[in-house]
């Protein structure tokens, strides 16, 4: 079956990007280079599984929040590396999200906020929400505090 790649336009920092995202994601790996005219092109990577390709387009398009990577993490310790080091040289914001300093949009989610959010009594949902909206880095205990609270 064959596979949905994401493609990142890059101006010129494709390898560049390539490198600090393999350097952030434990099993991330480059799969090639490609090199035209003694320039870098193309990359292909992969980062848990899920392949990119990055292309040094050139400066036309930039990245939108428009489009997101969501990284589903298990602990809090996982939350702390991935929001520290992708939004370092970048800009962090509300709810989990950043742009790293390629300008790429990530959302940075405990599993945590979804069990917690999932709760069947409405105001123990409604709490863990509005707990998570007044943060930039999603804390867990935050939130678990703040669905113990609305019991």
């Amino acid at each position: 079956m064959p596979k949905i790649t994401p493609f990142l336009w890059f101006d010129g920092q494709a390898e560049e990007a390539m490198n600090h995202y393999i350097s952030i994601f434990k099993d991330g790996k480059v799969l090639n280079v490609n090199r035209a005219n003694g320039q870098v092109l193309t990359v292909t990577f992969e980062l848990r599984g899920q392949r990119f390709i990055g292309l040094n387009g050139g400066p036309l398009f930039k990245f939108t929040e428009a489009v997101s990577f969501f990284i589903d993490c298990d602990t809090q310790e996982e939350v702390d590396a991935f929001w520290d080091k992708l939004s370092e040289g970048g800009q962090k914001s509300r709810c989990g999200w950043l742009k790293d300093k390629y300008g790429l949009s990530w959302q940075i989610v405990p599993k945590a906020l979804m069990q917690l959010m999932s709760d069947p009594d409405p105001r123990k949902s409604k709490a863990v929400l509005d707990a998570m909206m007044k943060m930039d880095k999603i804390v867990i205990k935050d939130l678990q505090k703040a669905h113990e609270a609305a019991a």
